[in-house]
């Protein structure tokens, strides 16, 4: 009589330890040991080689060795010239990488007043400031790549020669606030001249 008084009691009790007897932790779900072989993939690799144009999230596996440029980020901080062609093409890449990673603290112009600073984080330094504008081309990619202050390194984000776009394309942005128009080609002067008389009228 007391055992089916108790039956729902009992069988509430029987539900509980099965449904902890059936918990699974993390560690102890199913998953491959490294190297071990597998009979669900054709080539029985467990795994699985990295897709293309995907960035790896280490150090290691961007490989600044393998692309030749700066392994050594003291080497790369003596850099004076860009290492590599300067083309509209890595100019225009570099402007893309900038406005994803730099923009939100630098602002699209470098002058430190990004979306990110204007909710309350610390305001970077401009790049305009003479500090920055006389540094290397080298010092930018470093800063870039390790970070400094409050900013924090993108190596484990942007492929190398992407930071060289960006550090091109900061270099750009700094001339852009400091040039004269003897700075632009004659060509260019001639053309200016016309739509500033073609305003005037």
């Amino acid at each position: 009589m007391r055992i089916r008084r108790n039956a729902p009691r009992l069988g509430a009790l029987l539900v509980a330890a099965l449904a902890v007897g059936c918990r699974r932790d993390m560690s102890d779900q199913p998953r491959y040991e490294p190297l071990q072989a597998s009979g669900f993939f054709d080539d029985r690799r467990s795994a699985r080689p990295l897709l293309d144009d995907t960035v790896p999230r280490t150090r290691d596996a961007i490989g600044d060795e393998a692309e030749g440029l700066f392994a050594d980020p003291s080497r790369a901080e003596a850099v004076e010239t860009l290492p590599m062609p300067l083309t509209r093409a890595l100019l225009d890449r570099g402007r893309e990488r900038h406005d994803v990673f730099c923009a939100p603290c630098h602002d699209r112009t470098g002058s430190g007043l990004g979306m990110v600073v204007r909710r309350g984080y610390k305001q970077p330094v401009s790049y305009h400031v003479d500090r920055i504008r006389d540094a290397t081309i080298g010092h930018l990619w470093v800063v870039t790549t390790a970070g400094i202050g409050e900013m924090p390194g993108l190596a484990s984000q942007i492929p190398p020669n992407d930071r060289w776009a960006i550090a091109a394309f900061v270099r750009a942005l700094q001339w852009s606030q400091c040039a004269s128009l003897d700075d632009v080609p004659v060509e260019e002067q001639k053309r200016l001249a016309a739509l500033v008389q073609g305003a005037g009228r």
